[in-house]
């Protein structure tokens, strides 16, 4: 269960890369400063807890600002308890990422790790070891689903990216499959839905059979995940949405 939890807290930031290439200039994004999504999540008919997404600044990393981008989940079952948090920064010229960190604890188990991550080096480096080769324009876990807002898959269209962080990884399959209306705890939408693939284990696999349901409007929010993972139907269903301040972006905090 335990393996479970932590692939639903993973995959649920987990999804999809823009087109390759550094931008000149800052891009408009569908997201801003201070939005925040919460979630519902239940495993199979089992309510497993509460999950956020929250653009919570912009700061300097290595001299370059970055969103600061914090995905949380609060919840587990009865004698098991998960408070997991994800943070990812990205690039707001390139949308790039160049740092993500997880903290988990679930039951017992206790992890922390954090990736600094250089794009202008293609290369990664996990807590303090040595530097690997990773991909140009990379993303990790967390930045992959604001990367797909930007990005606007439509019905019909398949993009096979390499710029998922750890090489071994790529490519990332993303299909986009129909138009449907859905209802979720925070409203009924009219929605594109996403198929993402990704060669691991976990939601997202080649065989989860995963889909994501993305509001057909211009910030394309992430209404609803759904994927089954050792036999088990996962679902995150959006409750509520703080929409953010696009005056934030004015404001940069001090490099870290």
């Amino acid at each position: 269960m335990r393996t479970q939890l932590t692939t639903l807290a993973t995959s649920a930031m987990f999804v999809l890369p823009l087109a390759s290439g550094a931008q000149e200039s800052r891009p408009a994004v569908p997201f801003v400063v201070g939005e925040e999504l919460t979630y519902r999540a239940t495993f199979g008919k089992i309510r497993a807890g509460t999950a956020r997404m929250r653009v919570d600044c912009i700061e300097l990393v290595r001299g370059r600002p970055a969103y600061h981008v914090v995905f949380s989940i609060d919840g587990g079952i009865p004698f098991f308890r998960v408070r997991d948090r994800y943070e990812s920064w990205i690039d707001v010229e390139t949308l790039s990422s160049v740092r993500h960190r997880q903290e988990i604890a679930e039951g017992r188990y206790r992890r922390s790790t954090t990736y600094e991550i250089y794009p202008e080096l293609a290369a990664y480096r996990k807590n303090s070891d040595s530097l690997v080769a990773s991909v140009s324009n990379p993303l990790d876990d967390g930045s992959f689903i604001y990367a797909v807002r930007a990005a606007a898959i439509e019905v019909g269209e398949t993009r096979r990216e390499d710029r998922y962080f750890r090489p071994d990884r790529n490519p990332v399959v993303l299909t986009g499959l129909r138009r449907e209306s859905i209802s979720v705890p925070a409203g009924t939408y009219s929605a594109v839905v996403v198929a993402p693939s990704i060669r691991t284990k976990g939601m997202f696999s080649e065989g989860g059979e995963a889909q994501v349901w993305f509001s057909d409007d211009e910030r394309r929010v992430p209404l609803q995940v759904k994927s089954r993972f050792g036999g088990i139907s996962i679902t995150l269903a959006l409750q509520s949405i703080t929409l953010g301040d696009d005056t934030t972006l004015a404001s940069t905090a001090t490099d870290r």
